[in-house]
């Protein structure tokens, strides 16, 4: 359970959508924080990623090893 308070501005366009479309205010809310929640979780594994690459725990390999090695060369 979970439970927000918005800026007025967002509540009234979060309610103007939702009485415009048939679905709840609920719905567009829970759609929101999944969509934008995965953006997060992409951004910080990538910030850990290139961390371990700056302290030398990783290693990359340039693109075109890959598209050599998976037959993907013009």
């Amino acid at each position: 359970m979970l439970a927000i308070r918005l800026p007025e501005d967002i509540e009234k366009r979060l309610e103007a959508l939702a009485k415009a479309t048939g679905r709840t205010k609920t719905y567009y809310a829970r759609e929101a924080i999944l969509e934008h929640i995965q953006d997060l979780e992409d951004y910080h594994e990538a910030e850990r990623r290139l961390a371990d690459i700056k302290a030398g725990r990783s290693t990359t390999i340039k693109l075109e090893e890959i598209m050599k090695r998976y037959g993907m060369v013009d």
